[in-house]
C-alpha cells in the first residue's frame, strides 16, 4: 500500500510491513514532531534573512520578502538543525499558535497570515 499523508499534520502513514521508505519516512514523522509538534516559542517573526550563527533548535517565522537561504519561506517556521546544518520549514496550519519572544507576544496563524498577537 502506498503511505498516505495526514492533512492537519502532515504526517505520514500507511506503509504496508517491510515496504521501502518506512525508516525514512517514520524518521521524517519523529523529526516533524519533535520540531513543531509542541506549541511553538519563536525568536523573532519578521527577520527576512537567517541569523549568522544560529544554535541548534533556535526557531523562527520567516519574514516577508526573505532572502537568503529563508527566500521562497515566508510566514513558513525555520527551525536550526544543527546536526544537519541546515534550516528545517514547516507551513503553519490554520490555528497554530506561536510565543514571539522579542515581542512577548501570542500570535495565532489565520487564514490571512498570522495574527498581531496579544500581550503577554
Amino acid at each position: 500500500m502506498a503511505s498516505k499523508t495526514e492533512t492537519r499534520s502532515g504526517l505520514v502513514y500507511g506503509w504496508d510491513y517491510g515496504e521501502n521508505g518506512w525508516n525514512a519516512g517514520m524518521d521524517a514523522n519523529l523529526l516533524r514532531m519533535g520540531r513543531f509538534g509542541f506549541h511553538l516559542s519563536v525568536k523573532d517573526r519578521d527577520l527576512t534573512a537567517p541569523p549568522a550563527t544560529p544554535a541548534a533548535g533556535d526557531t523562527y517565522i520567516v519574514g516577508a520578502a526573505a532572502t537568503g537561504l529563508w527566500q521562497g519561506y515566508d510566514n513558513q517556521v525555520a527551525v536550526w538543525d544543527a546536526t544537519a546544518s541546515l534550516w528545517a520549514f514547516a507551513n503553519p496550519r490554520l490555528g497554530w499558535v506561536a510565543y514571539i519572544e522579542d515581542e512577548e507576544k501570542l500570535s495565532a496563524f489565520k487564514a490571512a497570515g498570522w495574527s498581531a498577537g496579544v500581550a503577554i
